[in-house]
C-alpha cells in the first residue's frame, strides 16, 4: 500500500526507535492522510505523488498529536494546533 508518509520518516519524527508500535503508527499515518485529504477536499489517493512538503509536515504533526494523546481523557486541556491548518490552507481546494 502506497502512502503519503513512510513508516521510517514517521518513526523518525516521533523519535520512536523500536518496532513494537509499528501497526499503531501505520494506522495513525492512514488517519492523518485521510484527515488531510478531507480538509483539502481531495481524494486520499491524490496525496501520494508529488505531495508538497507543508502537507506532509501537517500530516506528521497530526500523527504526533494522535500518538502522544492516545487516551480519550487527558489530565490537561488539549488545544487545537493552528500550525496544522496554516500548513494546509494554501493547498485547500474550494468548490466553485
Amino acid at each position: 500500500k502506497i502512502q503519503m508518509l513512510t513508516l521510517p520518516e514517521t518513526k523518525l519524527h516521533l523519535r520512536v526507535d523500536h518496532n513494537d508500535e509499528d501497526a499503531l503508527i501505520e494506522a495513525l499515518m492512514t488517519t492523518a492522510t485521510a484527515a488531510c485529504a478531507d480538509y483539502l477536499n481531495m481524494d486520499a489517493a491524490d496525496l501520494v505523488v508529488a505531495v508538497p512538503a507543508p502537507v506532509k509536515s501537517a500530516a506528521l504533526l497530526m500523527v504526533a498529536g494522535l500518538y502522544e494523546n492516545r487516551e480519550d481523557v487527558s489530565d490537561r486541556q488539549l488545544y487545537r494546533n493552528d500550525t496544522y491548518y496554516r500548513l494546509l490552507n494554501p493547498y485547500r481546494q474550494y468548490s466553485a
